[in-house]
């Protein structure tokens, strides 16, 4: 619980930054952050076989789309202080949604069957 509770704080610490800086971009940013972290939290509260098959994506999900923030913000800017602090709370979130797979799944690998075998209608279960 306290791992998950320090994603989704990072979560919004990077949603709030982006939705703070007014242009389009960085609003829809923000709004992609806060769509993840209402996935991550249904993920864990919601005790449906449906949401129980899919639990790994919101996660996956969450490191691409940060992964992909990094990657825009070193390509296009603009170089701030506040701007690499958040990417630091980025890069933090992405080892602490690593560390919780893992936890959760046991390897990379095991995160890979359970995607393949929810995604194909088998249930995997580790």
């Amino acid at each position: 619980m306290l791992l998950t509770s320090a994603i989704l704080v990072l979560v919004l610490v990077a949603a709030f930054v982006h939705l703070s800086l007014g242009e389009l971009i960085f609003l829809l940013n923000g709004l992609g952050y806060l769509g993840l972290a209402a996935l991550v939290v249904i993920a864990y509260n919601v005790p449906h076989p449906l949401v129980a098959r899919f639990a790994w994506f919101p996660r996956v999900a969450l490191i691409g789309y940060a992964l992909t923030t990094i990657v825009g913000y070193l390509i296009i800017g603009p170089y701030s202080t506040l701007g690499w602090t958040t990417k630091v709370v980025e890069v933090v979130m992405i080892t602490l949604v690593v560390i919780d797979l893992v936890r959760e799944y046991g390897s990379a690998r095991a995160v890979v069957r359970e995607a393949v075998a929810s995604l194909s209608g088998r249930a995997y279960g580790g």
